[in-house]
């Protein structure tokens, strides 16, 4: 018996049922942003659970978000912004009855799936139970406060006393963005087609812009592997015999979406600041001669995202306030960079026509 264990290995038992409550439960609707949550210890009743291996997933979630853009006055506030931001990172929703007894108990695991809760009264609330957007008059609670994975949170405040060094004060309002225990990145393949699509809708709007235009067909010879991963979009610019000057000088800026991937595939040591753009035909070249891409880690890409959304931020205040372009920051190839780290961590679910860049 001791060898065929040592081969086999022994017979791990069944882990422990979790008991039932007892008593009456409350109904509770948790949404988690991580990845993979721990799973729920204390008595409970589970009556759905899912992810977004579930296309239904994503529908329920807007309908959540367009539930709690609607209570109170109906008008977005920024408290009610950053509840729908994190309702847009949920990957797991849990259905559960949970009693009384074992409140606390519930409360800590939401902790630990950083997790807001939804509840028959119709209140969303942090995992501690406070109410982060009320039912009745959309209003949150003096204490309530929105989980963060503590590496998102570190993150935010290297970023902020990074931009202090450059005299860029951005506020404490500004929430932390996407944790690595939250994230699913695009995958490789996915970022080199990307990378390649762009590099294709660059070419065709620089060389028409430069009165010496290269038909789609003859970039679609040479870039064959791009096809498959044009969006929309950019499949009518290039399906266009005589594009506008306005859409050519808009897409050049392409340009830096895939200065960004390159780096991000490790094509490019490293990410200067966004104060110049970028040089075009060295990034051309780049790309066109490529070996063994390979995105970087997490880390690194989420330090960038962190970076161009605050220095986004700034940006847009000072246009706002009509107080000028930002000193050493060009907003255009900010905007492109901040578009595809967007994309890259799959902002709102959004494919690349669609991805949004809001501060």
């Amino acid at each position: 018996m001791g060898i065929l264990n040592s081969i086999f290995g022994r017979k791990q038992p069944a882990p422990a049922a979790v008991p039932e409550p007892v008593g009456e439960t409350v109904l509770y609707n948790v949404y988690s942003t991580l990845v993979e949550i721990p799973a729920p210890q204390f008595p409970h009743l589970l009556h759905a659970r899912r992810d977004l291996s579930d296309p239904d997933l994503l529908e329920h979630l807007n309908g959540f978000c367009s539930y709690i853009f609607g209570r109170g006055d109906g008008k977005m506030s920024q408290d009610k912004y950053h509840v729908i931001l994190q309702v847009q990172r949920v990957q797991h929703h849990i259905s559960m009855g949970v009693a009384a007894a074992d409140k606390e108990a519930f409360q800590a695991w939401a902790m630990a799936a950083n997790a807001i809760v939804f509840t028959p009264a119709g209140h969303v609330l942090d995992p501690q139970g406070r109410i982060l957007v009320s039912g009745q008059n959309g209003t949150r609670a003096p204490d309530a406060t929105l989980p963060h994975p503590d590496q998102a949170l570190a993150r935010k405040a290297r970023t902020v006393a990074l931009l202090e060094q450059r005299g860029i004060t951005v506020p404490a309002t500004l929430p932390p963005l996407v944790g690595e225990s939250e994230l699913v990145l695009r995958t490789n393949d996915e970022a080199v087609g990307r990378a390649r699509a762009l590099l294709m809708v660059a070419l065709r709007a620089d060389s028409v812009a430069s009165g010496e235009p290269m038909s789609a067909e003859l970039l679609m010879n040479k870039m064959p592997l791009a096809d498959d991963y044009l969006s929309d979009q950019e499949r009518e610019f290039l399906d266009q015999e005589a594009p506008s000057q306005n859409d050519c000088a808009q897409l050049i800026w392409r340009y830096e979406s895939l200065y960004l991937l390159e780096w991000a595939l490790g094509l490019v040591d490293e990410l200067p600041f966004p104060d110049a753009p970028c040089d075009s035909a060295s990034t051309a070249a780049t790309l066109i001669s490529m070996r063994g891409p390979q995105l970087r880690g997490a880390s690194e890409i989420l330090d960038a995202l962190d970076l161009h959304y605050r220095l986004h931020w700034h940006v847009r205040q000072k246009r706002l306030k009509k107080q000028g372009e930002a000193d050493g920051v060009d907003a255009d190839v900010l905007i492109e960079r901040h578009r595809a780290l967007n994309w890259l961590v799959r902002f709102e679910h959004a494919p690349w026509d669609d991805v949004d860049t809001p501060t």
